[in-house]
């Protein structure tokens, strides 16, 4: 769990000082930072790299605190048990945890250091400033550096709570655009990817996938496999080894042309995936509840939104090395959290976690729970049948884009209305979909895929939501950022799971975002207001107000007039209720298909460590969720997801990708809040409002393909 998500479910009982992030778990500063005497400094997040740039803020945040050039800083990669333990890199939550954990840590060792320097040259404190690592006295003397204390073990102590970082005035480096530290590497072709590791002696793997959900391997025909592949099995978990990549791959075919499989239907009827979500076992709750409802409405609006699956749909299938010593297990993974994978490994392979070794290694772009931590386990026992040689176990383009977990589909209702006087009175919703998490660590059962096909199987757990204290799942930006004084938001989550569901980037916020959005928009029409002046008039949020004003002066709101077939339309949340705001006004052509062709994006992320991270980070989002709006969707029948490749599960190829304009607020003195999942509900809400400027219509399903359009 991220350490938001351990506080609000009770992990937080520690009496000691409040320390920032995650460094109040992880309190020793040893763990954190290490300088060295050649001049060089080496930061150890327990957050990862997932193609966010976070490691290159991270860098920024110690090289400003402890007053060297950004080049001296190194950025160790994650792995256990070195690193301290910062759960998952998700929820946009990496600088608010890990950033200010580092913040005061390297506060706290400039401190430390200084503290030293003066004791032994009688230079008093307060008059001693860093140049790059140096020390220098009132006159310019040198006395002392990091890299002459760096043996001395001055950090092997717990972060003082009196740290006191720099003032945002102060700050030079932090809110600065620098280069990312991950991109040379990765343009040149350096082997930085978990993809790209060889070690000597690796042996290569390929899982043989049953033909469909609860299918159960029975048996498996003789005879001869391609070159020295050899067959790995375990109950209905089916492998093979072979020293050389494509040898695997005709193993692994000929295989699965011999295995023989019970197979049964565990999915529902596509067609009728609302009725399902309306139907479907569930538990139930009430997220937020207030006010009583008017006895009559003016003016009301129904609606229901459905978003269906969603894959993740990494560019790269999902890749892991594992090696086994004698009764130690060794693991290269990208996974988004090492010590939670950790976690499960130890419960599936029955091995206690001190003698698991997990090592962070970069893959494809991560958006969420993809597969990185199944194909972990897939890599871990297939090399369990070659002690002491490393195996590599690639997943396929129909592995990631049909086993991996998905994102789960969720149906909203609304009910809203308006008083007399125009204004916004009630408003109810219903929300109801499987969990958005299961990731490993969090459950008593594991929940890697290959877990529930052993001989001595696991059950799958079915997904759990976080509280919306820590963001929530389902519920996530399910609660309105509007002034109304009536309101009830309830809850159904699915406790069948037909297919496997974990967090996608915006967990519910996708859906819950349009859904409100929309039906604002529909109430205004009813007012007779327009989009903008009516969500102000409802506004009490005055920061949510400034990125709503700003994204719609960058567009010309004000005084837009639109060509034929053209339409435009806006989005606004505060991603989770309480990270960064976010407003986006999109422009569409309607075409044979809907095409986005401008979004215009206003954010308040408060400091911006990084502001051209940010602002990658918040383009790439509203990319994302165009593809996600206009494009993608799970497809199943009753055995099996029958999306497996490019063409049946098609993502927003470059020459549809519009042009993106990005505003952020400076927000220098407010506290940090994530960028990368800020934009995407408001982008799915601005291209459907755009869709009915331009045809009329409101779409209720996505994606909002022609057929969805003429359904509406």
């Amino acid at each position: 769990m991220n350490l938001a998500y351990h506080m609000a479910t009770g992990g937080g009982g520690d009496d000691r000082p409040r320390l920032p992030g995650s460094l109040h778990l992880n309190r020793r500063l040893g763990q954190w930072l290490r300088f060295h005497a050649e001049g060089r400094v080496t930061i150890r997040p327990g957050k990862v790299e997932l193609g966010q740039g976070i490691l290159t803020a991270l860098a920024q945040i110690a090289a400003e605190e402890l007053d060297v050039a950004l080049a001296r800083v190194a950025v160790a990669p994650a792995a256990t048990p070195d690193s301290p333990n910062e759960a998952v890199t998700s929820g946009s939550l990496s600088v608010q945890e890990c950033g200010m954990a580092l913040r005061h840590a390297c506060a706290a060792a400039r401190a430390i250091h200084l503290s030293v320097a003066a004791q032994r040259t009688g230079v008093p404190i307060e008059a001693i400033r860093v140049e790059d690592g140096a020390f220098l006295g009132p006159r310019g003397e040198a006395v002392g550096s990091y890299w002459a204390q760096a043996d001395e073990a001055l950090l092997d102590c717990e972060a003082p709570p009196d740290a006191r970082p720099k003032p945002a005035a102060a700050r030079r480096v932090a809110g600065t655009s620098a280069p990312r530290l991950d991109l040379p590497d990765k343009v040149f072709g350096a082997a930085r990817f978990v993809h790209d590791l060889r070690l000597p002696g690796m042996l290569h793997a390929r899982v043989v996938r049953p033909p469909s959900r609860g299918a159960r391997l029975l048996a498996v025909g003789e005879g001869a496999l391609p070159g020295d592949a050899r067959l790995v099995r375990d109950g209905s978990f089916l492998a093979v080894l072979a020293a050389e990549e494509h040898v695997a791959e005709a193993a692994a075919a000929r295989l699965a042309a011999r295995a023989t499989w019970e197979e049964r239907d565990t999915l529902p009827e596509e067609a009728a995936l609302a009725d399902w979500l309306r139907t479907a076992p569930a538990e139930e709750g009430v997220v937020a509840e207030r006010g009583e409802a008017p006895p009559a409405l003016a003016h009301r609006v129904r609606a229901a939104f459905l978003r269906p699956y969603l894959a993740h749909a990494s560019l790269a299938p999902s890749c892991a090395v594992a090696r086994w010593e004698g009764e130690a297990l060794e693991v290269w993974t990208h996974s988004q959290g090492i010590y939670n994978l950790r976690t499960d490994l130890s419960k599936t392979l029955r091995l206690p976690p001190e003698r698991i070794t997990v090592r962070h290694r970069e893959g494809a772009g991560c958006y969420g729970h993809n597969g990185a931590d199944d194909v972990a386990l897939d890599a871990a026992l297939a090399a369990r049948a070659a002690p002491g040689r490393p195996v590599r176990l690639l997943w396929s383009r129909a592995d990631e884009l049909a086993w991996a977990p998905l994102s789960p589909a969720t149906l909203v209702e609304v009910e809203a209305g308006l008083d007399a006087a125009g204004s916004l009175a009630s408003w109810r919703m219903e929300i109801a979909g499987n969990g958005h998490s299961s990731r490993p660590g969090r459950a008593q059962e594991p929940t890697l895929l290959a877990a529930s096909h052993l001989a001595e199987p696991f059950a799958v757990p079915p997904a759990i939501n976080p509280p919306l204290a820590a963001g929530g799942g389902a519920q996530r930006n399910a609660v309105p950022l509007y002034r109304v004084p009536h309101l009830r938001i309830g809850l159904r989550r699915i406790t069948e799971m037909p297919l496997r569901t974990s967090a996608l980037r915006g967990l519910g916020a996708l859906v819950n975002v349009w859904a409100i959005e929309s039906v604002m928009d529909g109430l205004a029409a009813l007012a007779g207001a327009d989009p903008l002046e009516f969500r102000l008039r409802h506004l009490d949020d005055p920061r949510a107000a400034e990125v709503l004003r700003r994204a719609c002066a960058m567009a010309g709101w004000a005084g837009r007039a639109r060509a034929e077939g053209t339409g435009m339309g806006l989005g606004l949340a505060r991603y989770k209720g309480s990270g960064a705001w976010c407003a986006v006004v999109a422009e569409i052509a309607a075409e044979a298909a809907v095409r986005a062709t401008r979004l215009w994006i206003a954010a308040d992320v408060g400091e911006a460590i990084n502001p051209d991270g940010v602002a990658n980070q918040i383009e790439g989002g509203a990319i994302h969720a165009t593809s996600i709006a206009l494009k993608e969707a799970v497809r199943f029948d009753r055995r099996r997801v029958t999306t497996e490749s490019w063409e049946s599960y098609p993502i927003l190829r470059f020459s549809e990708v519009p042009a993106v304009e990005v505003h952020l607020v400076p927000r220098p003195e407010e506290p940090p809040l994530g960028a990368g999942e800020a934009a995407l509900g408001p982008t799915i809400a601005a291209i459907a409002a755009a869709i009915h400027d331009a045809l009329g219509v409101r779409p209720r399903a996505l994606p909002f393909t022609p057929e969805a359009i003429a359904a509406a």
